[in-house]
């Protein structure tokens, strides 16, 4: 699946738009992220942690865009945009959201 967020791809025309599709994925961070994250805030740099849970998500989205995709018989996605943000009472879970367009390319 050639997935990008472009609007097209040069030399590959659209012969066929199946739709818009979209998927999420949504983490629960945990009390010890939360506090590691917190020590991190203080002292600064960078939460691997929180690094690491926003890229599973970020991949589960993904895979699932992907099966949206082929559900329709494209074997593209085009215009691929990922958002990401907090969900939950006091924002407790992670959520990535992305969207794109189902295509068939020639």
């Amino acid at each position: 699946m050639l997935i990008t967020t472009t609007p097209f791809i040069e030399g590959r025309p659209v012969q066929e738009y199946k739709g818009a599709i979209y998927a999420q994925s949504i983490l629960g961070a945990n009390v010890v992220l939360d506090l590691l994250a917190a020590i991190r805030d203080f002292i600064g740099g960078h939460s691997k942690s929180y690094e690491r849970v926003l890229a599973r998500a970020r991949e589960d989205a993904m895979k699932n865009l992907v099966k949206e995709a082929e559900k329709l018989g494209a074997n593209a996605i085009l215009a691929v945009d990922l958002d990401y943000n907090t969900v939950g009472p006091n924002a407790q879970m992670m959520m990535v959201s992305v969207s794109g367009t189902a295509v068939v390319l020639s």
